[in-house]
């Protein structure tokens, strides 16, 4: 995920006039997406860079001269795999300094005629692509922890809206959120009852803080005690701004006898488009990627015993000041011997 949206004016102005080899750290704070090392993390993400480029690649029946818009292209990786496969025209769009290297990248891989990068707003910049031009596809790395916090996910749609033609396709074009429940006692314990005793001091004030605060970290298969739920499907084609404030009622069924801590989130993400359909998932089941996993931590433990249903609902929408940060609920009940019911509210900041 890099950087083309609305909110990111503050990089957008901080870094109009300064190179990435003279930007300091306050350059850096303003535009996080112009040091290589974000960069980095996402190219080493093995399951990530590979199910894009498996999704491009091995589909140039797609891409064959095909105009592609790569939105909030970073380092130009994805603008590249589009050229390999086979595009006419390549146009990548990004609002971060990074696109000052990614220029120097695509050219010496020899792209300089195919691939067009832009440093700019997307909703601002000028495509080249005339007053009714369209294109063919549209491929971005937009998701973010927990699939919706910090993404780009509303630039992409707006760009879907209006330069995507008739016909053309979305890479990739499903996404599924999901829902499940974790014993966590030792990692809890220490993250959030840390704070009922500092060096003799009462901290409790700081403890309904964290709780409310996701944790993004990995989880263990080993600690999930019920079976996924899916609360929320996304067709990248179809959907608008405004579903991706939501709410989905879910059923969460006990594995086994256990203690319930926490609820668990993550997302899958699929290209269905492609001949061979790709697909990866960022759940404890599979392999690390950097998204991780979303551990909303409860106040009470939940007791459960095999067949027992947690029972639910999740509210997900924008916080109202900063879009990007999300503003969630969750309403629960442990339907069985050990009944108990709650609700949770966080903020993803």
């Amino acid at each position: 995920m890099a950087s083309t949206s609305t909110n990111g004016a503050a990089a957008a102005s901080a870094g109009a006039s300064t190179s990435t080899t003279d930007m300091t750290s306050r350059d850096y704070y303003a535009d996080s997406y112009a040091h290589f090392g974000i960069h980095e993390e996402m190219l080493k993400d093995e399951v990530r860079t590979r199910s894009y480029r498996n999704s491009i690649i091995n589909n140039p029946h797609l891409f064959k001269d095909k105009i592609v818009l790569d939105v909030g292209c970073g380092t130009g990786i994805l603008c590249m795999f589009a050229a390999k496969a086979g595009a006419k025209k390549v146009i990548g769009v990004d609002m971060s300094n990074i696109i000052d290297q990614a220029k120097i990248i695509t050219e010496v891989n020899g792209f300089k005629d195919t691939i067009t990068l832009i440093k700019g707003k997307l909703e601002e910049v000028d495509l080249g692509l005339g007053p009714n031009g369209k294109v063919d596809i549209i491929i971005s790395e937009w998701m973010g922890y927990f699939l919706l916090y910090e993404s780009m996910l509303d630039t992409v749609l707006m760009a879907r809206d209006k330069y995507l033609a008739p016909g053309g396709m979305m890479f990739p074009d499903k996404a599924t959120m999901y829902l499940s429940a974790i014993e966590d006692q030792e990692y809890k314990d220490e993250k959030i009852g840390f704070w009922d005793d500092v060096y003799g001091f009462n901290y409790s004030c700081i403890k309904d803080i964290a709780l409310r605060e996701p944790l993004v970290d990995t989880v263990d298969i080993k600690s999930v005690v019920c079976d996924p739920f899916p609360i929320k499907q996304l067709d990248l084609l179809t959907v608008t701004k405004e579903e991706l404030s939501f709410e989905s009622d879910f059923t969460l069924n006990a594995t086994r006898d256990d203690y319930v801590h926490a609820f668990l989130g993550w997302f899958d993400i699929s290209f269905d488009a492609c001949h061979k359909p790709v697909q990866f998932s960022t759940g404890p089941h599979s392999r690390y990627t950097h998204w991780k996993q979303t551990v909303f931590y409860t106040k009470d433990v939940l007791a459960v015993n095999q067949g027992d249903a947690i029972t639910g609902r999740l509210v997900c929408k924008p916080n109202e000041r900063n879009n990007r940060d999300l503003d969630i609920t969750i309403d629960y009940q442990v339907q069985g011997a050990t009944a108990s019911s709650g609700r949770m509210e966080y903020k993803m900041s």
